[in-house]
């Protein structure tokens, strides 16, 4: 048996969006031709609208909150308002609510494997339930940051309720997430970085670590823009992107600690790399250590330094401006 798309199971739930909402957004009510709860984690409140019925406006179905921006359709109500961290359980989730039949071949049945927490994999899922960055919190918080304008975001994305834990015994918290692509020399993801995000994007999240990787990391990073022959490289994603905001043609890679940073694996076609040291004693270590396997390798290395601890930090304090100069 076929088994229906995303979208059509989306449009299958719009049919029924007020039996959708009053089953999973029960916190809230009915208000005209929209549903009015707090978000799609179905929070008491007013700030998220859910589209009724068809109009010329949008189809039913279709959402927005109005606090973050943040929009989607059924499938994402169902998947925040259930905690679901896989989108196959979105699927079946919604297949059940829909009393549709389950598919009986073997292609076609739902994978329920597990995958090691903090695997390739595991990183390859949560990227896939995250979506682009346009309108949402991650965007806010990169424009605090000073970087604005930047060309090629897409190894970013933004996740609205990412799993945390303070340590392996404390309860789960759920924050908004700048979720960062890591791939290797030939863009296969194999890794993610997270940054937990202020639910409004004013800043980080006010919790003890605010950055966590998972994956295979070594020798690969968060890359904006094709291999090329002259490339910069350093630590954070928010460092590297200050320096793409003012030269934007330039290919920057950020490995995202000192210590990856030093084993980053060099493109074939690399002749010069530019090397954004963090002003620290492990961004020495980085430089010096780039700076030997890049003359060993016959490619030209050139350290550029921050006035301040890094780039994102000269950002923000002299401007862009006196960042490219």
């Amino acid at each position: 048996m076929t088994r229906p798309d995303p979208a059509e199971l989306a449009h299958r739930l719009g049919r029924r969006a007020e039996a959708v909402c009053r089953h999973y957004l029960f916190n809230g009510r009915r208000h005209g031709a929209y549903w009015q709860v707090g978000d799609a984690r179905n929070s008491p409140g007013r700030s998220m609208f859910v589209r009724l019925r068809d109009s010329p406006k949008g189809r039913a179905g279709k959402w927005l909150d109005a606090s973050t921006g943040e929009h989607g359709d059924l499938l994402d109500v169902i998947c925040e308002a259930r905690g679901f961290t896989h989108f196959r359980d979105v699927i079946e989730e919604a297949r059940s609510f829909l009393n549709l039949p389950h598919p009986q071949s073997a292609q076609d049945a739902p994978r329920r494997e597990n995958v090691p927490a903090g695997s390739a994999e595991a990183a390859r899922r949560l990227w896939t339930l995250s979506k682009p960055i346009g309108g949402t919190i991650t965007e806010t918080y990169l424009r605090r940051r000073g970087i604005a304008g930047c060309r090629d975001l897409t190894p970013l994305r933004f996740h609205p309720r990412c799993f945390y834990r303070r340590d392996e015994q404390g309860p789960t918290e759920t924050w908004p997430a700048m979720i960062a692509a890591v791939t290797d020399q030939k863009g296969k993801i194999t890794g993610v970085h997270r940054t937990w995000l202020a639910r409004d994007g004013s800043g980080k999240a006010s919790i003890s670590t605010q950055r966590k990787a998972m994956g295979d990391l070594l020798g690969h990073a968060v890359r904006f823009g094709r291999s090329a022959e002259v490339m910069a490289a350093g630590e954070g994603v928010e460092t590297m992107l200050s320096l793409r905001c003012v030269l934007p043609d330039m290919t920057v890679a950020a490995a995202l600690s000192a210590a990856h940073l030093a084993a980053f694996l060099f493109p074939p076609s690399l002749r010069r790399l530019y090397i954004a040291r963090d002003n620290d004693p492990a961004g020495d270590m980085a430089r010096d250590s780039l700076i030997r396997r890049a003359n060993e390798a016959e490619i030209d290395a050139i350290v550029l330094s921050p006035r301040l601890g890094d780039f994102n930090e000269d950002l923000t304090a002299f401007g862009v401006d006196a960042l490219r100069a």
